[in-house]
């Protein structure tokens, strides 16, 4: 796998979100907790507990579940729990069918936007993406993975796509976690370096293309675990 770009090269890398509003760090830390599965599917949280292992308030705790809620990854049961979604082998393909048509155009129209900005963006995502596999990090390459689909979302400027991708991604990557691990981590963070790249070089053809690839490697690995 190639670097797209040395680090320390034309590019700045942007720092990280530390001044993100509560809202923001609620839901990326209990999503990272849903698709790591640190909070198991099938098994029932509470409010209360959720807020104080985040230390993060009970109102954007509480916008935080109500987003998730949307987004199919918890179910918000009254006087009883919140009943984080199960996890069918199946349904995998079912996402990535969903899925594909939303990424190519939002590829495309990250290539076709693209600014010096969201190309900063995509090339620390690049980086990080190329670290985690170096370290077997399969949380952090999921990190990166998702930094990328919001440089990417930015970068393409279609709200209307970015929306409907934003979950589905989300439980793509859970469905990663749960049945590929480790392997063939190296395989498909090439696919993701190769679609940033074809972004970052405004090559609209090309990024459509490699988006359609790394939805075809996700099916692979989807139809495995669906046999299992």
């Amino acid at each position: 796998m190639q670097l797209v770009y040395q680090e320390g090269g034309g590019l700045p890398v942007p720092q990280s979100g530390q001044d993100e509003p509560a809202t923001a760090r609620a839901y990326r830390a209990l999503e990272r907790m849903i698709v790591t599965l640190e909070l198991p599917p099938g098994t029932v949280a509470t409010e209360g507990a959720l807020i104080t292992r985040l230390e993060l308030g009970r109102t954007p705790v509480r916008e935080a579940i109500q987003r998730l809620a949307w987004e199919g990854l918890i179910d918000i049961r009254p006087r009883a729990g919140l009943a984080i979604a199960p996890l069918h082998a199946a349904d995998w393909l079912r996402v990535i069918e969903a899925r594909r048509g939303v990424e190519i155009v939002l590829a495309r129209s990250a290539a076709r936007f693209i600014t010096r900005s969201a190309a900063a963006s995509l090339h620390a995502a690049a980086l990080a993406i190329q670290k985690s596999v170096m370290n077997f990090e399969v949380a952090d390459f999921l990190d990166a993975d998702k930094a990328m689909d919001e440089a990417i979302a930015l970068a393409a400027d279609n709200s209307f796509a970015s929306l409907a991708a934003a979950p589905l991604q989300t439980h793509s990557r859970r469905f990663w976690f749960r049945y590929r691990s480790r392997s063939g981590l190296a395989e498909a963070a090439e696919r993701h370096v190769g679609l940033i790249s074809s972004i970052i070089d405004g090559k609209e053809e090309e990024a459509g293309s490699a988006a359609e690839q790394l939805m075809d490697l996700l099916k692979v690995h989807a139809e495995a675990a669906a046999r299992r």
